[in-house]
């Protein structure tokens, strides 16, 4: 680590699964000229953070939508409404490896992001980005979250 800094924040997240017939994945569909198929599946992923990153510990919040276009068991395309370095529509390739680890690439303008995220147990990920320069390849940005399940949060 360059320069020795950690980032402790805390998240809420909701993953929800979509009906192929929902409005956003219909939108989706359409701005990448695709027809919607049986097997796509779509989530919408919405997002309230805060971190100790900042001194005043602001509250970030987004969402985006996601649909996954398999092509075969483990490998296919992720459609994003919004991207993960930038924030614009999206086409990434995935990939499920031999340790059903989830692999992603997506190609944009300027950028190229390779994240991968295992899935330690059911309620722990592990998250590993890597994003480089599109044209040189340099290397951007590092990162590596660890993720683990509120458990307390579920007794509700």
């Amino acid at each position: 680590m360059a320069f020795q800094e950690v980032e402790n924040s805390t998240s809420k997240i909701i993953i929800k699964e979509l009906e192929i017939n929902n409005k956003n994945v219909i939108e989706l569909l359409e701005k990448f000229n695709s027809t919607s198929k049986p097997s796509v599946i779509a989530l919408s992923i919405s997002w309230r953070a805060i971190s100790d990153w900042e001194i005043d510990q602001e509250i970030e919040e987004d969402k985006t939508i996601l649909l996954f276009l398999p092509k075969d068991k483990n490998k296919g395309i992720v459609l994003r409404n919004k991207g993960y370095t930038e924030s614009v529509i999206s086409s990434s390739e995935y990939l499920i490896d031999e340790n059903d680890n989830l692999n992603i690439k997506t190609i944009y303008s300027s950028k190229v992001s390779e994240e991968r995220i295992c899935f330690l147990s059911a309620h722990i990920r592990s998250r590993y980005s890597v994003i480089r320069n599109h044209e040189n390849n340099t290397v951007i940005q590092t990162s590596h979250t660890s993720e683990i399940r509120n458990m307390s949060i579920l007794k509700d």
